[in-house]
């Protein structure tokens, strides 16, 4: 019999997969730590190791299955380092007949595989990673040929398709359809955080080795200790953990942040979600269970489902329909560079210092953190997209771009012009204050615009709305805004300008 060989990426790792159902001789599942995905942007340390770690673990359950496993180790000396170099070798070794492939989420590995199977002397096949609720262009197809896509209707249509929340009548659960302007609290320290039930994994051999290979990285390994996944039973004892302890909790602290505490209510299960360990399905179940047997109040399970049914199928959605060239949006023009306490979180901005303090040294920071901080620090100081986008590719362990760009690109940057998002998410500092516990020992105050302790945030904000009239001037959402800067008097207006000028000129001393 002819052989197959079964390329399967590092986010496909679903034991779940209809591939692996049945045991053959003559199909060969190839996997590979190469260079070519290590390099093509510079990542955290726990994320290579991590998604390594993974990988292994992954390789050696499907030869206990009975499955034929060919893995190339980041230093095996066969390792061409790239993807089509170690298929063809692969493939001429196996003498095989045929290669299929699960669909990959990005459209760079998209493409370069469809590319390449075009030039294969034998057969090609590719299918369905079988992960996702929606196809790879549902979402186009709903929207059609509007130019603002609005998530809450694709959210509707999604939880109707899909009977998610619904009652028989064809009615949403509790007869609304989102709950987010109750899931808005602060936390000021109760209910504590829970302790983290993630085990701890020593990697430290598998880490000397990608060191050992020259690969790059940035952000703390924690080598010795790492909390992430190592397989399914890992990720399910972490579902299985948030659905009973802390999804309660989850909507009413889900925009909190302190520095007091990293994860507060926040489930951590998107690296197992986004490597395919845990299925959107099951999550989404569990968690719509709890409300329906009464473990869960339905704000907090329609707050945490709508992440999943709606907001990551529909920047899926965005991603497919944008791509090419979407990672090159820019509409605002913003081309400075990104301050060097990205890399190190040595800022005494307080806010930006814990918030990329702990994507350094976690690889994680939850959704506020990632937008109303950082995001909307980089928007206002004019910071240029594609270099952020870069740096949130790299920096979390959750990270792949069919879910980052969008969020970074469309809704962190607005660099689209509106595609994803109705507004820019900007604020001044009272934003912060309000959420946060960041602003007590800051040196500068949410309150001052001007003078030594002129809040960044609150001075660039203002000084934003201003400088980009001309593209913002008419959006019904920023309405009150511009009144509110119309009716500073002039000498307001030219001292606020002045003091973010001066700012922007010194980004690095922040």
């Amino acid at each position: 019999m002819a052989t197959t060989i079964r390329l399967v990426l590092g986010d496909q790792l679903s034991a779940g997969h209809s591939w692996f159902r049945e045991t053959s001789p003559d199909v060969v599942y190839v996997m590979m730590e190469i260079r070519q995905e290590t390099d093509y942007v510079l990542h955290h340390a726990q994320k290579i190791l991590a998604i390594f770690a993974a990988m292994r673990r992954f390789a050696e359950q499907l030869r206990e299955g009975g499955h034929r496993v060919h893995y190339l180790a980041i230093d095996a000396p066969a390792n061409q380092q790239s993807l089509c170099g170690n298929l063809d070798a692969v493939i001429a070794h196996y003498g095989a007949s045929r290669l299929e492939y699960q669909a990959p989420d990005e459209w760079r590995l998209d493409e370069q595989l469809r590319a390449y199977a075009q030039t294969l002397p034998v057969a090609s096949l590719m299918v369905d990673s079988e992960h996702f609720y929606t196809t790879r262009h549902e979402a186009q197809q709903h929207f059609g040929k509007r130019r603002h896509w609005l998530m809450e209707s694709f959210y509707r249509s999604m939880r109707r398709k899909h009977h998610v929340l619904m009652e028989a009548d064809g009615k949403p659960a509790g007869d609304r359809w989102n709950y987010d302007h109750e899931n808005r609290q602060a936390w000021r320290g109760e209910p504590r955080e829970p302790d983290d039930p993630r085990p701890c994994h020593d990697h430290s051999e598998l880490w000397r080795t990608i060191e050992q290979c020259g690969v790059r990285s940035f952000g703390a390994p924690q080598a010795s200790a790492c909390r992430w996944p190592l397989d399914r039973g890992d990720a399910l004892l972490q579902l299985d953990f948030f659905m009973e302890r802390v999804l309660p909790y989850f909507g009413d602290y889900q925009d909190a942040m302190s520095t007091q505490a990293t994860r507060l209510f926040h489930s951590l299960l998107s690296f197992a979600l986004n490597t395919k360990m845990l299925s959107p399905r099951e999550v989404v179940g569990r968690a719509e269970q709890c409300w329906r047997d009464g473990a869960a109040p339905l704000a907090a399970v329609e707050g945490f489902i709508r992440q999943i049914v709606g907001w990551r199928e529909y920047v899926r959605g965005v991603y497919w329909a944008r791509m090419p060239g979407y990672d090159r949006s820019n509409v605002f023009g913003h081309r400075a560079d990104l301050p060097g306490w990205f890399w190190t979180g040595r800022t005494r901005m307080a806010c930006m210092a814990h918030a990329i303090g702990q994507s350094l040294q976690e690889a994680h920071a939850h959704h506020i953190q990632r937008l109303m901080v950082i995001g909307n620090f980089a928007l206002l100081a004019g910071l240029d997209p594609w270099q952020v986008h870069h740096w949130y590719l790299g920096v979390y362990i959750d990270a792949f771009e069919w879910v980052e760009l969008p969020n970074t690109v469309g809704m962190s940057q607005f660099a689209d012009g509106g595609l994803l998002a109705t507004k820019p998410y900007v604020s001044g500092g009272a934003y912060i204050q309000r959420m946060s516990d960041y602003c007590t020992r800051c040196p500068y105050s949410p309150k001052q615009r001007t003078g030594p302790r002129a809040c960044p945030y609150s001075v660039l904000y203002w000084d934003f709305l201003d400088r980009q009239r001309h593209l913002l001037g008419d959006n019904p959402r920023l309405a009150l805004a511009y009144r509110q800067w119309d009716r500073m008097d002039a000498e307001a207006q030219r001292a606020l300008s002045s003091t973010a000028l001066a700012i922007r000129s010194n980004l690095e001393k922040l």
